[in-house]
């Protein structure tokens, strides 16, 4: 049975019966794609998901992804689960179209497969905030949300965050140097080359302990891990050192990660550090004591640098920038369904302390009990195992289900994941970020 309901049918594969399985492909209205696979004996469970950045269809029509990972993916279809993906047709931060998109993939699901008894929203990074926006914005679609490894201190806070690093390696590392810029980038060309002028900027200050220091101190800013990089060991406690080169390797993706797309989509700059105490940034980062000892090796003076911090140009935001991408999407706290988040301890692309931004404002809006927050022990972006991506799609199940959390903490859910050890291992951690420095709640 070939079925689509968008104007164009991509690749359909035959179902096997009434009862499934089903497999579609098609493309909305919109150009966006979207992809359904239903199994034989479904469970009445669908996870949607929503992809990550820059990952839109484009005039190629490319299909739509499922989430997870293949072997996630066989699992849950193995065990009753449908999936469904979109992947809607906009570049760079397509939050936009995705959450429109995605109601509309929803409707073509049921129409093929039937209602859902339970509809979970999941992804990860830029599709993890969706999946976040969702459970605010359509809680009459979705019954869960988890997003994981993702972007939920909203897109004003996460480029404040950046903004701050950068505004603090200019000052200090590439004072007059016009070929690095800030903000209110004209084109793509334009970023491309003050990228790699900061690149420059940055590899050869790593060369000297005074550079390294002052990389350290920008670092702690936007809150970039001390441990970063996938398959290395976390350095020590004291490692000044080896933090800061963990710094160092993830500081460009961090703190110059592309800004010309989302200026563009927003229609002006939405950061700002008009009014902020760098002083007490630093002092509430939790790496005073690492830029400390950095500064005394280096035979610098931390407190001129900061004075220096405090005395520099500031830079302000576009309003009408700032509400389009506090429309989509910077979280308000008000969930209306139950949300599992799932971060990496050494992520950067968001970093960790986001989760912590996004339990707060979730709490102050009086919805926390609807939330619960998992990590895992490593560092990168999105690289979590099977067993982990299964477990927490269990767990918030579970939850839909039954009205009630179980088995959120590290220790449960490390037992769950390994109930089948096909799956391969999970790596959950008791863990509480720290504060996020720039968070940011719309009106």
């Amino acid at each position: 049975m070939a079925l689509s309901t968008a104007a164009l049918t991509l690749t359909p594969t035959p179902a096997l019966g009434e009862d499934g399985p089903i497999s579609v492909t098609g493309v909305h209205p919109s150009g966006a794609t979207y992809a359904i696979e239903v199994p034989r004996g479904w469970n009445g469970t669908v996870l949607s998901f929503s992809p990550g950045y820059g990952q839109g269809a484009g005039p190629q029509h490319l299909p739509a992804d499922l989430g997870g990972d293949a072997t996630a993916r066989s699992w849950l279809l193995a065990h009753g689960y449908a999936l469904a993906g979109t992947r809607p047709y906009g570049d760079g931060w397509a939050v936009e179209e995705t959450l429109r998109d995605s109601a509309d993939t929803l409707a073509a699901f049921a129409k093929v497969a039937g209602k859902p008894a339970v509809t979970l929203a999941w992804g990860g990074s830029m599709g993890g905030a969706i999946a976040a926006g969702l459970a605010e914005r359509r809680p009459d679609l979705i019954d869960g949300a988890l997003p994981y490894c993702a972007s939920v201190a909203g897109p004003v806070a996460m480029l404040n965050q950046s903004l701050d690093a950068a505004f603090a390696f200019k000052t200090l590392l590439a004072p007059g140097d016009d070929a690095v810029k800030l903000v209110r980038l004209g084109s793509a060309e334009e970023e491309a080359r003050s990228v790699a002028a900061a690149r420059a900027v940055l590899d050869a200050a790593q060369r000297d302990p005074a550079g390294q220091a002052r990389i350290a101190l920008a670092a702690s800013f936007a809150q970039v891990s001390t441990w970063s990089v996938p398959g290395t060991p976390e350095p020590g406690a004291r490692d000044w050192a080896g933090q800061q080169a963990q710094e160092y390797a993830a500081f460009m993706a961090t703190v110059f990660s592309p800004r010309y797309p989302l200026e563009r989509r927003a229609g002006g700059n939405f950061s700002w550090n008009t009014g902020v105490d760098y002083r007490r940034e630093l002092r509430e980062s939790g790496r005073l004591q690492q830029v400390r000892a950095l500064y005394d090796r280096a035979g610098l003076d931390l407190d001129a640098d900061l004075a220096a911090l405090a005395a520099a140009p500031r830079v302000s935001a576009d309003p009408g920038a700032v509400a389009y991408m506090e429309s989509y999407f910077t979280p308000r706290g008000a969930l209306g369904v139950p949300v599992l988040t799932v971060h990496e301890r050494g992520d950067n692309y968001p970093t960790v302390t986001q989760a912590r931004a996004y339990a707060d404002v979730v709490r102050r809006a009086g919805n926390g009990a609807l939330l619960r927050q998992a990590f895992v022990d490593r560092p990168g972006h999105c690289r979590y195992t099977a067993a982990e991506l299964v477990a927490a799609v269990r767990t918030l199940r579970s939850r839909v289900l039954t009205g009630h959390w179980t088995g959120t903490d590290a220790h449960r859910l490390n037992e769950l994941a390994a109930r089948d050890p096909a799956l391969g291992t999970a790596e959950f951690v008791p863990y509480t970020p720290g504060r996020f420095l720039r968070p940011h709640v719309p009106r």
